[in-house]
Formats: C-alpha cells, structure tokens, sequence
C-alpha cells in the first residue's frame, strides 16, 4: 500500500478529463469548479488535452493517458482530480505508465465512469485512490458537502466517513474487516475479469449506480455476472451507496434477489456516496470495518494520506 502525501494550501491541483468531453457548458461549470478552489487557496492546472474532442465523443486514449502520465509525472502537480465522467476511461488502461504513477504517488480522485480508473490504479501500482466528487461537481452540486468532505479527507487527513448525524442501515448482520474496493456497479462488474480485472479477495466492497441509466434488471444482469464468476465467494463485507430507480425498487433488493441466504457477510447501506448530493470520500487500497451493532456501521482504520 502507498500512500499519497496530504494536500496543503497553496498545492497545486492537476484537473484532468479521462472520460466524456469537456465540451458546452461543462467549460462554464469548470472555470467554475476552478474559481471555488482557488479562493480557497489552491491552484489549479489544467491538463494538455482537457478540452479536446478528437473523436467527436470523447479525446482520445493516447490524448487522455498522455494528460494521466504527465500530471503524475509534473512534481509541482500534488492531486489529480477528474473533470467529469462518462463512459470510456478504460479506454486507458494500456497506455498509463503504472511504474511512473508508482514512483510519483498522489492524490487521484473521482466517481462514476472514473471507477475503472481508480482501482486499476490501485491494483497495478498499490497506490490508495479515492472514490469522490468530480471536480466539476463542485460548481453544480447544490450543497458544498461533496467538496467539504474532499477537503476533509485530503487536507486534514480526517477518516470521518460523512457527517455524524447521517443513517446507517443493515441489510445483513455481522464484523468485518478489509480493504475497500469498488465504486460504480456497471462499471465493477467490467473488472471482475480479463487482463485488467482487480482482485476481490478479503475485500469490503462499496456498490453505486446511476438509476437513470440501469434499471433493476441491468442491476441484476451485472450482480448475477458477479456471482457467476465468484466474486461474492471473496468479499468480507459489502457496503450499498445512492440507487434511485422511477420503479422504486431499492438497490438492496435486487442484492438480495440474487443472494438469496448463500453468503453470510455483513451487508450495509447508506445514501452517502455514489450519484446524489451526498458524496464523502472513500478510498480505495485502506483497511475499513464494518460492525452492524453500531450506529455509525463502518469506520476507516487506516490512514489513506500521509504528512509531508
């Protein structure tokens, strides 16, 4: 496990576009994103090809892996943070530098489609990442909870997990302990197998998805998938985030649909990550247990940034 170095007013932030492009408004909503940070006193530098559309839907991989290799190379770069996601940021995978990305550990952050993105970083190189709020969902979030929890966990190195008054709930009693590992569901279930698949061993994993694009029964097509090819035989724990269907039907259902009572785990839920408002900060590659018997159900035991 490495460990990034905390960031510190006046560092400066490497904003990248791995997934869709940063095209109409989403210019806007950056410059933004950029003008927030700064008066809270950081700098921000934008990647090389951040605003490019080379292929007419997105720039393109060599373009985007280009932008992930040079910030983690810049040494004034101490955080990368991603624009926005989307679709294709696997699209990168064979063109990062893990070596170099190992040798120059930093802050990489993101959510949704930068899933893929953080834990392949996190299985080639040992590198904790995190699962948070894309830069640009800083200018359009409706609250400033998602940035606060950012700089909660990446400044001052707090392991609060959300805020205190928040709600846990539990699907499925028991204690456990693991690394934690996950992020978008569609997009976890991508890397359960293949060149570029990440190691579910011993893990606590954390699930979201975007209702509006998966409905219950693609949910359950990407879980049976999981099954099939035994990742819920590995896990510790498992933790839900934010699902919101027009159906009405629940993430944890369709979990238990395809569980049926063949796993004995801990299964928790809260609406504290994944597509909603409420987005803390979960890092990927550090230990987290999980104890039903408590209000607060899962707890961060390890540090996930480390003083200069």
């Amino acid at each position: 496990m490495i460990l990034p170095e905390r960031l510190k007013k006046g560092d400066t932030i490497g904003i990248i576009a791995p997934s869709d492009p940063i095209i109409g408004e989403n210019i806007e909503e950056l410059e933004q994103a950029r003008k927030i940070v700064e008066k809270d006193g950081f700098k921000v530098k934008y990647s090389k090809n951040i605003f490019s559309n080379t292929n007419g839907y997105s720039s393109t991989a060599k373009e985007k892996a280009e932008d992930i290799n040079d910030m983690f190379a810049d040494k004034e770069v101490k955080m990368i943070w991603c624009a926005k996601g989307g679709n294709n940021s696997n699209s990168v995978f064979e063109y990062l530098d893990y070596e170099l990305i190992k040798q120059n550990p930093k802050i990489f952050c993101g959510y949704s489609d930068i899933t893929s993105l953080t834990n392949v970083i996190t299985e080639k190189t040992g590198l904790v990442t995190f699962s948070g709020t894309n830069f640009k969902t800083i200018a359009t979030d409706e609250t400033n909870y998602s940035y606060k929890e950012a700089i909660k966990r990446f400044v001052e190195g707090s392991l609060e997990i959300g805020e205190p008054e928040e709600k846990y709930y539990t699907i499925q009693e028991g204690i456990a302990e693991g690394e934690l590992i996950g992020g978008n569901l569609s997009l976890t279930r991508s890397m359960v197998s293949g060149k570029y698949s990440i190691d579910f061993t011993d893990k606590i994993l954390f699930l979201e998805e975007l209702g509006f694009e998966t409905d219950p029964a693609l949910a359950n097509n990407f879980l049976y998938y999981m099954k099939q090819n035994g990742v819920f035989d590995k896990i510790k724990g498992l933790w839900i985030g934010n699902y919101e269907h027009e159906s009405g039907i629940a993430l944890e259902k369709i979990i238990m649909d395809v569980f049926g009572d063949e796993y004995k785990f801990p299964i928790i839920k809260s609406n504290n990550f994944g597509h909603t408002e409420t987005k803390t900060v979960i890092p990927i590659g550090t230990k987290a247990k999980i104890d039903t018997s408590k209000e607060v159900k899962i707890e961060l035991i390890e540090s996930c940034v480390k003083n200069v």
